[in-house]
């Protein structure tokens, strides 16, 4: 397509197209006809119905600012993207679908032809409807035997406007955690009941069906039941609409929540399980045992089940459910402690509402099959396996914590404290009480919650101090929290404690757990700077930072005091890379919580994080570029609560500097490097392939292409072509003249493979041919050239003619008078054939081993000049004679140098075929002299 010289075409999606809200929606764009590189970009706008002359651009497959404000986020976020199908084709796609989606789509290709001819963009229209489609089946639980019948019931309605299809299916999941579904039976938009790959055979011979009954309700017959139809078992509907370009797509899917389908296999074998809902019980608690027999068919069999404890019988149930306790276990029984009871033919259910310790011990079930009720003789008897119960004693379990937030504090600050009661079953009251620092003498009770939640203060704390202020809460039902408000001086640190008591049948059970809280003046701590030890220390995890990443810096602070006990500001101070000599503040936070932001380094603002921690700040800087790069330090400032922020800190510390360097992502740019060469005849086309072996995701690339002319031509490179990853195209300057950009042509023909296409190749291209790819990638703020690689070597070589042309012999050295004019000799010898063509070029050089064309005579007397400012001196002398001798008028000094003639037949081919090459012949090397007027 890259080659296309026809009129270009852009197509889109045909409109109008329905589509339903929050719906994952894909429209197609393509173009044709086009000149320009494989690899066409593509552009998006919409053009909404509030504004129907107004574009919108939405996404570019080459721009990234290309969205409007109100699209960026949905860009980013890939909420809305494009997709390259091939080199002329996208999808563009909008992941949910909302109403102001709705609009006239424009699809536009930026132009890469020579000139403009034909469309270069085209437009459809999408229109958004609400999501009517509603599925509903009841979930179930269901258990039949082998060669059951099964039936299950699907609601399916919808009430779009537009005239659409439905589809009605039912798929099975083989377990819980599978994720691909098998199809059942489905009945299709078209109203056909196509039957999944393994459901063919039972559909034709009728034992699985589907009918619809009513407007809306769809039912699953499945005759006899397999045990290959265990699972989860699910329906599923979609709404059909039929797109303009006559094609269905399904605008809206919905599955109904799922029915368990279990199948048991025919057979006699009985299993019995045993189950209890706890096995590790308190005293007085309640102990649950399930028993669940598993047999074929089990509605029609005949059980009895024994209850054992420690091998000894407790209870049994006879198979019309009359139960029987033995003597020991009758009283309790009588008195509702005990219950036993079959809940179904295969449940049966032990329940002991107040365990005693004598129930400790292994449970098993037994289960025997009669053939009738009264039958003394069981056909079958399975035992359970044992489960193990234990039953502890009230308050065995009882663990206490004590613990607080608050361990060292201000007076005036609040105290915290926390006792947390863990594995007690039975109502508890709770104690706390004090023992203040430097006193030997007896607890002081703080205050008390009873069993019933009453509270109550010591004596201490009833005065006008804290009356009312002072709060003991139950937060949880294990935890009981402590506040002291206001702490009036260093008298109210020392040792808290908390008792509980647990409650149980007039018996109880106490734990008790201590905790020690400091409390200080703030004079004391403050009077001098010296008094906090402040000091602070600036770390981070990484030193050198790839673009794009974050990273995290973080500022520890060393003091005799938390941060939280004190009014703390802190600064974040950076010097930028290389350094300037001065430190700028980005940031200062004020013990207020208020965040200043300085203005010398504004940048940051949008992108930077600040935490704080027990007894640390920290800075995180997110998607960091080349600006982020230097060093950072934090600066901690503590303030007296009387003079805050007024003159000067308590104390300050500054860290130490940290730098930062911001790196590039490493290349992982790898170019194929084998050597190769290529032979082809005169005039054929051929192609140089440059291959990519590997390279970052999403990476864009700059492929230059260069010749290494055969010796005794110029040993350096010369480019032919750059084809930039933006898809501008740079012609070096031995091939900017327009015939050499119509034969001389970049293609990209994959995503990591590029051609070199060189169109009617003639002895002159000869050489080898290599390729330079550069790797571009967008980072945060622009595109960066991570690395370049270059490949190998590709010689083109021309299969020699049959014969030769011949040139006669001409004068090795000729000098010239500046302003005069002379004639250089090529002259062609002996006869050719009538059908024969010829063609002939000059070259010109400073040495022999450095010469390049001044002019080309072409088998259609075309003469084209690489120098068109050379046009007017040069003059050929008779072609058609086979003369081919050139007259330089007006010589100048800069003509001195190396001169040659290069001469070539070609003959036609068969009608409708190119010119083949036939014989080509190179002159001597003609040295001319200039002389100073």
């Amino acid at each position: 397509a890259g080659l296309s010289t026809g009129q270009r075409v852009v197509t889109v999606q045909k409109g109008p197209l329905y589509r339903v809200r929050g719906s994952h929606v894909t429209l197609w764009c393509k173009v044709s006809g086009y000149q320009g590189p494989a690899e066409q970009n593509f552009q998006w706008s919409i053009y909404l119905p509030s504004a129907p002359e107004r574009e919108v651009q939405i996404v570019s497959t080459v721009d990234p600012f290309f969205p409007y404000a109100i699209y960026t986020q949905r860009v980013r976020s890939r909420g809305i993207y494009v997709e390259r199908v091939q080199g002329d084709a996208v999808l563009l796609h909008i992941t949910d679908l909302q109403d102001w989606d709705a609009g006239e789509y424009e699809c536009h290709t930026p132009n890469t032809d020579e000139r403009y001819f034909g469309s270069y963009s085209a437009k459809t229209n999408l229109s958004v409807i609400a999501d009517t489609l509603w599925a509903s089946m009841v979930p179930q639980v269901l258990t039949r035997t082998e060669g059951d019948a099964v039936e299950l019931t699907c609601e399916v309605s919808k009430s779009t406007a537009q005239h659409t299809h439905l589809s009605v299916g039912w798929y099975r999941l083989q377990g819980a955690g599978e994720r691909r579904a098998e199809e059942v039976l489905t009945l299709s938009k078209d109203f056909v009941l196509r039957p999944g790959p393994s459901y063919v055979q039972r559909f034709l011979a009728g034992d699985v069906r589907l009918n619809k009954i009513g407007n809306t309700t769809y039912k699953l017959s499945i005759g006899g039941a397999e045990p290959s139809d265990r699972g989860q078992l699910y329906c599923e509907a979609a709404e059909w609409i039929e797109d303009p370009d006559e094609t269905w797509k399904d605008i809206s899917r919905k599955q109904t929540e799922r029915t368990s389908l279990a199948v048991m296999s025919q057979g006699r074998d009985l299993s019995v399980d045993i189950a209890a809902a706890e096995t590790s019980l308190s005293e007085g608690d309640t102990l649950q045992l399930n028993c669940t027999v598993g047999a074929q068919k089990s509605s029609s069999r005949h059980f009895q089940v024994l209850w054992l404890l420690n091998s000894v019988e407790v209870a049994r149930v006879d198979p019309h459910g009359v139960l029987i306790w033995e003597d020991e276990y009758e009283e309790r029984a009588k008195l509702g402690q005990l219950r036993a009871f079959k809940q179904s033919n295969v449940v049966y259910v032990l329940t002991i509402y107040e365990v005693e310790l004598k129930d400790n011990g292994t449970y098993h079930c037994s289960v025997s099959e009669v053939k009738t009720p009264g039958d003394f003789h069981s056909i079958q008897t399975n035992l359970s396996s044992g489960i193990q119960v234990d039953v502890k004693p009230i308050g065995y379990r009882m663990r206490l914590s004590v613990s607080t937030s608050t361990p060292q504090v201000m007076a005036g600050d609040a105290l915290i404290l926390f006792c947390e009661v863990q594995g007690a079953t039975s109502p508890m009251s709770v104690q706390w009480w004090h023992l203040p620092p430097q006193h030997p003498g007896p607890q002081v009770p703080v205050a008390t919650m009873e069993r019933d939640g009453t509270l109550s203060l010591g004596s201490t704390y009833q005065d006008g101090r804290t009356q009312g202020s002072l709060r003991l809460e139950k937060a949880s039902s294990g935890t009981f929290t402590l506040v002291i408000p206001n702490t009036l001086d260093e008298s109210d640190g020392g040792r808290y404690g908390c008792e509980a008591t647990e409650w149980s049948r007039g018996q109880s059970w106490t734990e008790e757990e201590e905790t020690v809280v400091t409390v200080s003046s703030m004079d004391e701590v403050l009077s001098s700077r010296a008094g906090l030890g402040l000091h602070a220390m600036l770390r981070s995890r990484i030193a050198t930072i790839r673009y794009g990443q974050s990273f995290e810096l973080d500022c520890q602070v060393n003091a005799r005091y938390t941060l939280k006990e004190v009014p703390v500001s802190v600064g974040w101070l950076f010097q930028p890379s290389p350094p300037t000599g001065h430190y700028h503040e980005l940031v200062r936070v004020l013990p207020s919580g208020t965040v200043a932001w300085g203005t010398a380094q504004p940048h940051f603002q949008a992108k930077a994080q600040l935490t704080k921690a027990a007894t640390s700040f920290r800075l995180r800087i997110h998607n960091a570029v080349a600006a982020d790069e230097g060093t950072y330090q934090c600066e901690v400032e503590v303030w007296r609560r009387n003079t805050l922020m007024l003159g000067q800190p308590a104390a300050a510390a500054r860290s130490n500097a940290v730098g930062i360097k911001v790196v590039l992502p490493e290349s992982k740019l790898q170019v194929a490097t084998k050597e190769s060469s290529v032979e082809i005849a005169g005039g054929a086309d051929t192609a140089i392939e440059c291959k990519i072996m590997f390279a970052q995701n999403n990476s864009h690339f700059t492929v230059t292409w260069y010749l290494l002319p055969p010796p005794p031509a110029d040993a350096n490179p010369l480019k032919i072509i750059r084809a930039h990853y933006s898809s501008i195209l740079e012609y070096g300057a031995e091939f900017s003249s327009p015939a050499q950009k119509s034969r001389f042509l970049s293609q990209r023909v994959s995503s990591n493979i590029f051609w070199l296409r060189i169109l009617s190749a003639n002895p002159r291209d000869q050489g080898r041919y290599y390729c330079v790819v550069e790797e571009w990638l967008w980072l945060v703020d622009g595109w960066y050239r991570l690395g370049e690689g270059a490949s190998g070597r590709t010689t083109l070589e021309f299969k020699l003619p049959e014969h030769e042309l011949h040139l006669e012999k001409t004068n090795g050295s000729i000098s010239v008078r500046e302003g005069e004019e002379v004639t250089l000799h090529c002259l062609l010898r002996g006869t050719r054939l009538p059908t024969a063509h010829l063609s002939a070029t000059w070259f010109w050089g400073e040495e022999s081993d450095r010469t390049r064309p001044l002019l080309t005579l072409h088998c259609d007397g075309a003469i084209e000049y690489p120098q068109e400012s050379l046009a007017g001196r040069l003059h050929l002398r008779h072609p058609t004679a086979g003369d081919f001798s050139l007259t330089l008028r007006s010589v100048e000094k800069g003509d001195a140098g190396v001169y040659h003639c290069q001469v070539q037949e070609w003959q036609q081919q068969t009608e409708g075929k190119d010119r083949a090459l036939e014989a080509w012949a190179h002159s001597e090397y003609i040295r001319l002299t200039t002389i100073p007027p």
